[in-house]
């Protein structure tokens, strides 16, 4: 619901809040300029002092009136012309012309009525209310992204649009809400549409029937300094009833015109002064610099707003149309579905189909949106979702748990179906934590839990046949895989190890493609990518594409991976084939999770074989010489030592702290677990010290460096599985 609530006003009301805020951010110059070309009067100036000045020099003023800016301006009628001045307060003088700014004037009119008039207001209190809406909305969708309000600043992860957009809310989210808020309120009172809580004035005298007593000789005058002043208008000469009237940031007096005595006082009441304060906060009169600060802050608008387009674009290009999804209301099938790349929407269409097909009404929607009490109708949830990381839950299931475990049980019966990839040892984990708290809440199981491996038709026809048997209906699940969009890589060159330990092995190094502008702005090619990111390959003869862990960063100027030849793998052995100027083709997967992070806390790298991969172009890139260890496990020093001139280089330059290898064919076999336990101290002293543990190689290797770990780090206290919910031991196994 509040993303629904935050695309569509933004995208119906896109070109009109674009137009208020490059108006209003153009507004909020002048006052700074305003205050810029001040004449400053004298400390200790009178309001006495300048009318005496100013009638001096304009001998018919009938008005002063001191701007927010401290400009002070004078206005007379001279042979029944109307003239003004700007005033300099020194002189009485006028120094420039009052008439305003043409541009000003122009802007305003814009800003304001859109050149309509009363009915351009209302367009415009509609502009603002949409931005009131996208303010609020985005501060939601900002925190539930982050993970709640004190990580609102959190690292981002996704395409550069998506971070844009949301890097910029995050700073000029405030500066909108009060730049939309003000202007409902303003153009509320333009419409009478506040309560009249204007303060009577209270009669303190009665006029005396006397003219002429001189400004310099009125002692409310004398007594109230010009920085008060707001304005201050004459008495008629011939008109005895007549009187002065002195306006300051506190309220009105009248005074009589032949004693000076004060008449009147009707002080401002809480809901001016309120007006007032909401007046300046608007314009910037009176307060430039944060009229200034405000203005910039709306400059982000027409930034978020394109940046927002693309990334609605984006949406609807991954996911699939899904064709007959009818309202939660009406459905007797909700089919929920949590993705991070958007291979599951097209799982979830198939099965809409089929279901459509016999018979069923069915309502496609995000994980996210999950909302028991609208599924009015509903008889069964089928929840269809992938794994991000180590069991964290994909981009559109993000807030899931925390509604299944708030909401009430419905009568709707539930079925579970994860997808992931068997290789890894979190495979279908956030799937299995929703199947296993939903039977702890008391959900109605449909069918048992049930997996997809490496997005299989055949599993997902299988489970087709399962759900179809529970229905009491024949199910056909014929799904056809979208097949990722993918880029040709050129290889540009390749080095050779392993031959001797009959371990062929291979960096293969690929110039970077081209990339349009479009693509990098919604995430899409291989243009943007760290050391630790994806590499999808997709072999000739499959429909499934295998993954390496990128040795490189895009600033590095290539694209490298590491490549061992597997018995009978069929990407391996087309990738170890290749020979400079050959090319494949390669798709782009960000892993966020196995990032290096831009803190200076120092870093553990545990690899072997390959798995050093990805740890190589982390040091690589360790340009700001943050402390690094690594521990490198190797069959044999003259045949797999993968990188050994670079990490030596390396060391040699200060990105690499320490090298520890364990070789584990030679006099003395050792593995990289135990070269840690042989540094147990030093280990356990890093990590005291808020060191980050990375583990990138196989499964079995990761177990052991667990087990290590924790005989290592037990007396401090910790555990292996508290420092990944710290977020500082990560893996990347396969």
């Amino acid at each position: 619901m509040i993303r629904l609530l935050h695309r569509w006003p933004g995208l119906l009301a896109l070109a009109l809040v674009t137009v208020l805020a490059l108006s209003g951010a153009a507004l909020s110059v002048f006052p700074a300029a305003e205050r810029l070309g001040v004449t400053q009067p004298e400390a200790g100036l009178s309001v006495a002092d300048l009318a005496q000045r100013v009638q001096s020099a304009i001998p018919a003023v009938e008005q002063i009136v001191r701007a927010p800016s401290g400009q002070i301006t004078a206005y007379w009628f001279d042979g029944g012309t109307p003239g003004s001045a700007v005033i300099d307060p020194s002189t009485g003088q006028g120094i420039g012309s009052a008439d305003p700014n043409q541009a000003e004037r122009w802007l305003i009119n814009l800003h304001r009525a859109l050149f309509l008039g009363d009915g351009g207001r209302i367009v415009t209190a509609a502009g603002a209310l949409a931005m009131l809406l996208l303010a609020l909305s985005g501060m939601m969708l900002v925190t539930r992204r982050a993970g709640g309000w004190r990580r609102w600043f959190t690292r981002l992860r996704g395409p550069l649009a998506g971070r844009l957009h949301v890097e910029i809310a995050r700073v000029a989210v405030i500066g909108l809400l009060v730049s939309s808020a003000t202007a409902l309120w303003m153009t509320a009172s333009t419409f009478d549409l506040l309560p009249d809580s204007a303060v009577p004035p209270t009669t303190l005298a009665e006029p005396s029937g006397k003219t002429g007593i001189a400004v310099k000789a009125i002692g409310q005058l004398q007594q109230t300094p010009v920085s008060a002043l707001r304005e201050l208008s004459f008495p008629y000469a011939d008109d005895a009833s007549d009187v002065f009237t002195l306006t300051t940031e506190t309220g009105t007096a009248t005074l009589d015109q032949g004693t000076g005595v004060q008449l009147s006082w009707a002080g401002l009441s809480m809901w001016q002064r309120v007006s007032a304060t909401i007046y300046m906060l608007h314009t910037g009169q009176g307060a430039a610099a944060l009229g200034l600060l405000l203005g910039l802050m709306a400059l982000g608008v027409p930034v978020m707003g394109g940046t927002g387009v693309m990334l609605w674009l984006a949406g609807r290009h991954a996911r699939p149309k899904i064709k007959g999804n009818v309202t939660p209301a009406q459905a007797e099938t909700i089919l929920l579905v949590g993705s991070e790349g958007g291979s599951t929407w097209g799982f979830a269409a198939t099965l809409h189909a089929a279901l459509t097909a016999a018979g069923q009404t069915v309502h496609a929607a995000p994980l996210s949106s999950f909302d028991p009490v609208r599924y009015a109708k509903a008889q069964r949830i089928l929840i269809m979702t992938a794994t991000y990381g180590d069991g964290d839950a994909p981009t559109s299931a993000k807030g899931f748990l925390e509604r299944l475990s708030q909401a009430d049980v419905p009568a709707a019966s539930l079925a579970v179906l994860g997808f992931g990839d068997r290789s890894f040892p979190a495979f279908c984990a956030f799937a299995k934590t929703i199947a296993a708290e939903a039977e702890a809440k008391g959900y109605i199981m449909l069918i048992p839990f049930d997996t997809v491996d490496r997005q299989s038709p055949q599993d997902f026809a299988r489970w087709g046949q399962a759900l179809g048997a529970a229905l009491d209906m024949p199910l056909r699940l014929a799904h056809q895989p979208i097949l990722p969009e993918t880029q040709r890589l050129s290889l540009l060159s390749r080095r050779d190890y392993g031959t001797e330990v009959q371990a062929p092995t291979s960096i293969l190094r690929f110039a970077v493609p081209n990339a349009t502008l479009w693509q990098r702005l919604i995430g899409r090619g291989i243009s943007r990518f760290q050391a630790g990111d994806l590499l999808g390959i997709l072999p000739q003869g499959a429909d499934v594409p295998r993954f390496y862990s990128l040795a490189s960063a895009s600033r590095d100027g290539f694209v490298e991976i590491v490549v061992r030849k597997q018995a009978g793998g069929l990407c391996s052995g087309q990738l170890l084939a290749l020979e400079p100027g050959d090319t494949t083709r390669a798709f782009l997967r960000r892993n966020p999770n196995f990032h290096a992070g831009r803190d200076r806390a120092p870093l553990i790298l545990i690899g072997a074989g390959t798995g050093v991969g990805p740890l190589a172009g982390i040091i690589r890139d360790n340009r700001r010489l943050r402390p690094i260890h690594l521990f490198f496990g190797i069959r044999h020093p003259d045949s797999d030592f993968l990188y050994g001139a670079e990490l030596a280089a390396w060391q040699a330059k200060g990105r690499l702290a320490s090298l520890i290898t364990a070789v584990s064919r030679g006099s003395k076999p050792q593995y990289v677990q135990d070269s840690l336990r042989g540094e147990a101290a030093q280990i356990a002293n890093l990590i005291r010290d808020g060191a980050r543990v990375m583990v990138c190689g196989g499964r079995e290797m990761a177990v052991g460096v667990a087990d290590a770990l924790a005989e290592i780090i037990a007396p401090l206290g910790l555990t292996p599985a508290a420092l990944k919910a710290e977020g500082r031991y990560v893996e990347d196994v396969y």
